[in-house]
């Protein structure tokens, strides 16, 4: 019965990450890989009770019971405008209104006591598979810059093999494996750089694209300590710290000219390691309801990007300063749950409330449009419904015991949110030569939905 509870349920999970591909948002690293999370603005790590804890914080993944499972994806819309110093304005966006394929998340756990492995009730196992950093990005081959970038894509995604365990009642410990790669049902399957050629390697105007893959293998290490709980034994002040390690990953492709090979072609892009420190307080825990706040801390490395440097395989080096720096991130959010609803039994509602502000990483000198990166400002509301035991859909479905045979659920829910991206305008100025067709104001909003499904055996 265990091991069909669990096929069930990985079934259930790649049947959601099939529907919602790979992240495509404007920043380079994507914060939302949850509904839940997202609507509180990502700060999430210190709360880590649903299967989203895989990512935001693998600790908590010794709060879930049975089996669990949560799949979901995200839209993502929205412009950049560029002005140049001279007048000339163009709009870039994400390769249409929206990005598609959109960012998406899965994930599933398994508490190993509770599917007949009593001796190791302390443990739990999981994994998932997020798109924690990727962008997607396009200008005009008309705009002035159209010799440094007219269209970028990061399709990448992480595989995460992942267990927590429970050292003392108060205290639990996460580690996993990050396995960053591509895969041709992921966008392209390949990173994606693309220009207007000036001269030189083809003739100038040709269209210029390089592409490339690799897998690099990174670890996460995690914590979870509740320092203070109420008389039903529910955490009631959460601390939480995570770390993500760096990986190097080296793309291997090729340099194209009009779609046809000129050389084969090597870059290096080291993801950067992220260290993340969270509170989460609950005001209010009770039978009935409960409120929690929470404020998280980011730390990214992004000093780690020094040169994007495109190898050819006849020895010649297209030389891509970066010089990123490390940047902070502060992630607050607010959630209210009501646990017994008198005229909807076995159902809970929640609403979610969040704010994130995140530093620029993209100095002035090698600003680069096809990664807009400027002061940004989210705002993040969310709902979530979960169903269970004697509740039902519609009076209809109950929710306590959808399945087949012995293979029954025990809640089922449903997450959406909905995010705007308030970036700073950013005054680029200060290029010379080639780079100096940067130089002007750009302005970005986006929008962000998405939802999560979630069931638990």
């Amino acid at each position: 019965m265990a091991y069909r509870t669990i096929a069930l349920a990985f079934l259930l999970v790649l049947v959601g990450i099939g529907a919602a591909y790979p992240a495509l948002a404007q920043v380079p690293r994507v914060y939302g890989q949850g509904a839940a999370a997202s609507g509180m603005g990502n700060a999430f790590a210190a709360q880590a009770d649903n299967p989203s804890a895989l990512h935001y914080n693998p600790a908590g993944m010794t709060q879930l019971r049975g089996v669990q499972t949560m799949a979901g994806g995200t839209f993502v819309g929205g412009t950049s405008d560029f002005r140049s110093p001279t007048g000339i304005s163009v709009t870039g966006d994400h390769d249409g209104a929206f990005a598609w394929p959109g960012p998406g998340h899965g994930y599933i756990t398994a508490n190993l006591s509770d599917i007949g492995i009593s001796s190791l009730e302390k443990l739990t196992i999981g994994v998932g598979i997020t798109t924690p950093f990727g962008s997607v990005m396009r200008w005009p081959e008309t705009s002035p810059f159209s010799r440094i970038t007219t269209y970028t894509a990061f399709p990448l995604f992480d595989i995460k093999p992942t267990f927590a365990y429970q050292l003392f009642p108060n205290l639990s410990i996460g580690a996993g494996a990050d396995i960053y790669t591509f895969a041709g049902f992921f966008g392209e399957g390949h990173a994606e750089l693309q220009s207007v050629s000036p001269g030189g390697l083809a003739p100038a105007g040709s269209k210029l694209e390089f592409n490339g893959r690799g897998t690099a293998p990174g670890f996460n290490i995690s914590a979870l300590y509740t320092a203070l709980q109420n008389t039903d034994g529910l955490p009631i002040a959460n601390v939480a710290v995570v770390y993500r390690s760096q990986a190097t990953l080296h793309l291997d492709g090729a340099l194209l000219a009009n779609g046809v090979k000129v050389q084969d072609a090597t870059t290096t892009f080291v993801l950067p390691q992220v260290i993340t420190g969270g509170v989460a307080l609950w005001p209010i825990r009770d039978a009935a309801r409960e409120w929690k706040l929470e404020l998280n801390v980011d730390y990214v490395g992004w000093k780690s990007v020094r040169n994007l440097d495109i190898r050819l395989a006849n020895g010649i080096v297209i030389p891509q300063p970066q010089d990123w720096r490390g940047t902070y991130a502060i992630l607050a959010g607010t959630e209210y749950r009501w646990l017994k609803i008198d005229h909807l039994p076995g159902w809970e509602i929640a609403i979610r409330g969040g704010y994130t502000n995140q530093q620029a990483q993209v100095p002035d000198l090698n600003f680069n449009p096809g990664v807009p990166s400027a002061d940004l400002h989210v705002i993040s509301t969310g709902i979530g419904l979960i169903c269970q035991g004697n509740g039902s859909f519609l009076g209809l479905i109950p929710c306590g015991s959808l399945g087949m045979g012995s293979v029954r659920t025990k809640l089922v829910g449903l997450d959406i949110f909905y995010q705007a991206f308030l970036y700073e305008p950013r005054s680029i100025s200060g290029n010379t030569g080639l780079r100096a067709t940067v130089n002007g104001l750009y302005s970005s909003t986006l929008h962000a939905g998405g939802f999560s499904i979630r069931a638990s055996f």
